[in-house]
């Protein structure tokens, strides 16, 4: 079964999200400060965010564990 993935850049504010589901949720932080994640009142994920993209080291990769259905509700 085929998904759709929502994938948004904008270059002045240099900010891309990925959004798997328009089910209402809220940001949260991750362990690196560019990286949000966006999960729903359960906590599932639901999309995520990354700031200053094109900031990113080109032989570095950008690691971030996304903790859908292990983070605290807010």
């Amino acid at each position: 079964m085929a998904e759709r993935v929502k994938v948004w850049f904008d270059p002045e504010a240099d900010f891309l999200e990925v959004i798997f589901s328009d089910t209402p949720g809220y940001m949260r932080e991750t362990e690196n400060d560019a990286v949000m994640e966006r999960v729903d009142l359960e906590g599932n994920l639901l999309g995520f965010s990354i700031l200053g993209v094109s900031q990113l080291a080109q032989s570095k990769p950008l690691i971030a564990e996304l903790l859908s259905g292990k983070g605290s509700v807010a």
